[in-house]
């Protein structure tokens, strides 16, 4: 499903274009006749060229053409039509070659019309342009609409964790996508800083935390992280005490600290902006660690009051009704129940401030669509919001889109912060970097200990996101460390390692030297093969960032990883027969280093020089 048809797109692969090309002038020459009299089932070259596929064997050629929508039309078989057009598209070649000068010759295969290009041309065109860089600067669409992707929303005074890593992520690729792709982006985290998670924390520190250690006065140790612990402490305590004596004054408090943040006065406003601070520097330490900057933050502090005051207004208006003491929108028809903005009590829960969020963020920002990075437990939430939106005549609730994901879950089930069986993100990252250390990096006594701490940070972003991104949003991921750092297996350090064997490989050869006629030398099928893959970077791109399937890129880049340790060990590079081949090896070589750097980057991941 695309997610992203109101971009107006470029068919910007030439190969595609070229083969799109000739079949149309094809089509026009066998069968100008029949479609002047049904001109709207005539074929345009867009269409053409969307219905090219590769066929599942290689030596049935490299696209494949199907046949079958013209068989009404032209009132003949999907074989027959395939037939005619190989035989008149034959001609054009012998006419035409230099006008099709990627394509090598076009057959018959059924009821499809299959094209074997000529790798030699190709390879000359493709290989310097990804040398030069314009291969990654091709022009995707005209126009695509300002997008805002809102992700990493972890609650201050908790502790980040490992799940938290998969929307991290995720977010971060979606928006590298999108910009690849050329979309105008606003990138913007949304932090959960008030509520009862909150008021735990202050009554549990106020109240029954003991001396706080100097080392977390001080700053010396992760205060943030320090506070998840009060968290779970304040958690235990209260549940602990549920039903006891204790329970109606506990519920008490909890109500009073709420109320004096609201209010914006009092001791307990006062601790909650300082250990807020401490909760907002444990998240920017996470998001330097992983590379990501936010254009905006929003907070759901900052939309407690406007957002009761809109609902109000709605409210007024007589959009919104009453049920039970509580104002909200009707969705029983729509099955979604009764979407509440205002409890009885005339508080708002999260749904009044996404109401209000998404106003300010289509009228602040002035963007075209917004992108909620969310984990799918909000499913029914955001279909509660988007819908309210609708029926309140907001214009953008079309426009606003769930991209939900599946847990990340321990083996032995499901984390949480309340019951304190998380994996936190900081002791997640230290340990893998330790790990990296001690177990890949100390037999190498001839390196700096800069460049082991390096390395091993590259080297844990490209296992942790990888292993984020390689899953299908959709699926379950089961958190396995060991896995993740496989470099004989599907994994980020895995690719990372394929880039940095060229780039020792091709600082040992030097400068490459490439003539015209080298590019004739291609031969062997894993050489061209290589050659064909590189050139499907870009396609690979527009489909992760139109179905939002970054696990789409990590498959390529795994996929690409794998064939050139299958052309490097089928087609010597240093002990080529020949110096054009030898510098024609080094040059795919180069190319597909270039390939792998630039792919690593769309996922967020470094490729090092050196593992």
């Amino acid at each position: 499903m695309s997610t992203t048809n109101s971009a107006e797109k470029f068919l910007h692969d030439e190969l595609k274009v070229q083969i799109a090309k000739l079949i149309n002038r094809g089509l026009q020459k066998i069968y100008d006749e029949i479609f002047k009299n049904d001109e709207k089932n005539r074929l345009t070259i867009t269409e053409i060229y969307n219905l090219l596929a590769e066929p599942p064997k290689r030596e049935m050629g490299h696209y494949a053409f199907p046949c079958f929508p013209l068989a009404k039309t032209l009132k003949k078989g999907p074989p027959q039509i395939s037939g005619e057009l190989a035989s008149i598209c034959e001609n054009i070649l012998n006419e035409n070659h230099q006008d099709f000068s990627f394509i090598e010759s076009g057959k018959q295969v059924g009821p499809y019309f299959n094209i074997f290009i000529q790798e030699g041309n190709f390879a000359k065109d493709l290989l310097g342009k990804i040398k030069s860089g314009e291969f990654f600067s091709k022009k995707f669409q005209s126009f695509a609409p300002k997008t805002m992707i809102e992700y990493f929303q972890p609650n201050t005074h908790k502790e980040v964790h490992v799940g938290h890593l998969r929307n991290l992520a995720l977010g971060e690729s979606v928006i590298n996508m999108h910009k690849y792709c050329g979309y105008p982006i606003v990138a913007v985290t949304y932090p959960g800083d008030s509520g009862t998670h909150v008021a735990k924390v202050l009554w549990y520190f106020k109240n029954h935390n003991p001396e706080i250690p100097d080392e977390v006065k001080t700053g010396e140790v992760d205060r943030g992280e320090w506070l998840g612990g009060i968290y779970n402490s304040a958690n235990k305590m209260l549940e602990d005490e549920r039903g006891t004596d204790k329970e109606d004054q506990n519920r008490k408090e909890l109500t009073d600290i709420l109320k004096e943040i609201h209010d914006g006065k009092g001791e307990y406003f006062d601790l909650w902006n300082e250990t807020r601070e401490w909760s907002l520097e444990h998240m920017k330490s996470i998001t330097n660690w992983a590379g990501v900057t936010f254009d905006k933050w929003f907070f759901e502090s900052q939309v407690d009051s406007s957002s009761l005051d809109y609902a109000q207004e709605l409210y007024a208006q007589g959009l919104l009704t009453k049920d039970d003491g509580a104002i909200g929108m009707d969705l029983k028809e729509e099955k979604l129940g009764f979407c509440i903005l205002i409890k009885s009590d005339g508080n708002g829960l999260y749904a009044t401030k996404d109401v209000e969020l998404a106003r300010l963020k289509f009228e602040e920002d002035e963007i075209q669509k917004s992108i909620y990075v969310v984990d799918k437990r909000q499913s029914y939430h955001f279909k509660q919001v988007f819908k309210t939106l609708e029926k309140i005549g907001f214009p953008q609730a079309k426009n606003c889109y769930h991209l939900e994901y599946e847990f990340v879950t321990l083996p032995g089930g499901a984390m949480s912060s309340r019951k304190g069986n998380i994996v936190s993100a900081r002791s997640l990252i230290n340990e893998m970097q330790e790990l990296i250390k001690e177990k890949y990096l100390s037999r190498y006594e001839d390196w700096s200990q800069q460049e082991k701490n390096e390395t091993a940070y590259a080297v844990s972003l490209g296992a942790i996101k990888y292993g984020m991104l390689c899953i299908e949003p959709n699926k379950e991921i089961v958190f396995d460390m060991e896995a993740w750092l496989k470099l004989d297996g599907e994994s980020g350090p895995y690719i990372q390692y394929a880039h940095a064997r060229i780039s020792s490989l091709l600082e040992k050869f030097g400068e490459i030297q490439i003539g015209e006629e080298d590019f004739k030398l291609l031969e062997k099928p894993t050489e061209k093969e290589l050659v064909f893959r590189l050139g499907q970077f870009n396609n690979v791109a527009e489909i992760a960032c139109d179905q939002y399937k970054i696990s789409t890129l990590c498959s390529y880049l795994y996929n690409l990883s794998k064939l050139y340790s299958s052309f490097y060990a089928e087609c010597p590079v240093m002990t080529a027969e020949t110096d054009g081949l030898k510098n024609l090896r080094a040059y795919l070589s180069a190319c597909t280093a270039e390939v792998l750097k630039q792919g690593l980057g769309l996922i967020g991941i470094p490729a090092p020089k050196r593992m």
